[in-house]
């Protein structure tokens, strides 16, 4: 892909945590799905979800439509498919073995957080059309849903480790899949009430109730 500017080259750089344990074709990989996702952000932002063909997002991020295809099945996709599951996989199995998983889970997805506002993979402009369009576009929505679970097996196989459970246990599912539906929530509302406030507090709170349960508040949370 060509880097003709300075948005261009700092969005093909790779984190340096991430780099050194990939090869070089897996890491051509994610500059190519990176170019074509910044490619359809920008057109999105521009015409609009609806008017953004594939062709013209082949066109923008300089590939064949069928290399879109190749990384991505739908436009849906490319919207809702991120770099971030290897990560938090990698991270969560560095945890301390006797922590608690949901503390784990606080860290871990604060630490997502914080590299996802740091424009290491998406900028913060990005992030927040990701989030307007799930709320905007039912299939972007319905999509996401899909997404999330793929992000829930990978947790059921982390979790299914530190448990000595069969990651395909009843149990480990409905807990796993319990905080993806939280996390997706989290981002829904934040999506929802014009992306104020620290996205990263809503999914500790979300995190919260699924540990401490919900506790009938006087006031309605912000």
């Amino acid at each position: 892909m060509p880097d003709n500017d300075d948005h261009g080259r700092h969005r093909t750089q790779l984190h340096p945590a991430v780099e050194p344990r990939l090869g070089l074709r897996e890491r051509k990989k994610i500059k190519t799905r990176m170019a074509i996702r910044e490619a359809t952000y920008r057109l999105v932002q521009e015409q609009g979800y609806d008017a953004t063909t594939i062709e013209q997002i082949a066109e923008a991020a300089e590939v064949s439509p069928s290399t879109v295809f190749r990384y991505f099945p739908t436009k849906e996709d490319i919207v809702v498919t991120d770099e971030y599951d290897p990560i938090l996989e990698e991270e969560l199995r560095a945890r301390p073995a006797d922590e608690p998983l949901l503390t784990s889970l606080r860290h871990v997805v604060r630490h997502a957080v914080e590299r996802s506002m740091s424009d290491e993979f998406e900028t913060r402009e990005e992030m927040e059309l990701r989030g307007r369009l799930m709320v905007e576009v039912p299939a972007v929505r319905s999509r996401m849903i899909e997404s999330m679970s793929v992000t829930g097996r990978m947790m059921c196989r982390v979790v299914a480790e530190r448990t000595g459970r069969d990651p395909d246990d009843l149990e480990v599912r409905v807990y796993c899949m319990g905080i993806v539906g939280a996390l997706m929530e989290a981002s829904r509302y934040w999506a929802e009430h014009g992306q104020r406030g620290d996205i990263g507090e809503y999914a500790e709170r979300a995190l919260e109730v699924l540990e401490q349960g919900l506790a009938r508040r006087d006031s309605e949370a912000p």
